[in-house]
């Protein structure tokens, strides 16, 4: 588990047995890639979404992760794309460790601009891809109109839609198992 703060640096080896194909162009981006999430993000639109999350987690036993990071390390852009880094931070960070697997990890990645969400084994037989496909667009929609708030709020709302179906409002939320502050990186 890693423990995060407002100025934590995730930077370690993946784990993920899958692959891609090695692109030079990918880790040239993110090389070049000059951070800038507080550029996108200032403190009240932190705040914003972590109420989101709170909101959306309301009412049933689902967890929600935001990760917004700049590029990906160079030390990994080489041989890893987004839903490869998604993964590996759906693991290091512990979302896939809540007690009846109910984490989501929504990954934005603003040098690629692209969006990846990783939900956990206890809702990934109720729901299908074209769900949460769907909330990729409507993030990456707003995204382009620059309004970065507002795509990251509504993807939360609509994440947290999609687990109130799934979950029965009547069983006993266990806590707030992750924190709902999202995470910056680079």
């Amino acid at each position: 588990m890693v423990t995060t703060s407002e100025t934590t640096q995730i930077i370690t080896q993946p784990k993920i047995e899958e692959s891609v194909e090695p692109s030079i162009k990918r880790w040239f981006k993110h090389l070049c890639y000059l951070p800038a999430s507080s550029r996108y993000f200032s403190k009240q639109d932190k705040q914003a979404i972590a109420d989101a999350v709170q909101q959306a987690e309301h009412g049933h036993v689902g967890e929600i992760q935001v990760v917004i990071e700049g590029h990906i390390p160079v030390s990994q852009a080489y041989k890893q794309n987004t839903r490869l880094r998604a993964q590996q931070l759906f693991a290091e960070l512990g979302v896939w460790d809540t007690a009846l697997n109910s984490g989501v990890l929504l990954y934005l990645n603003l040098c690629e601009r692209k969006v990846e969400i990783i939900f956990d084994r206890g809702i990934r037989n109720a729901t299908n891809e074209q769900v949460w496909q769907q909330i990729c667009e409507a993030i990456v929609h707003k995204l382009k109109k620059q309004q970065y708030q507002q795509a990251v709020v509504i993807g939360v709302q609509q994440i947290g839609e999609v687990m109130s179906r799934f979950y029965d409002e009547n069983m006993p939320d266990q806590s707030n198992e992750l924190g709902n502050a999202p995470i910056i990186l680079n």
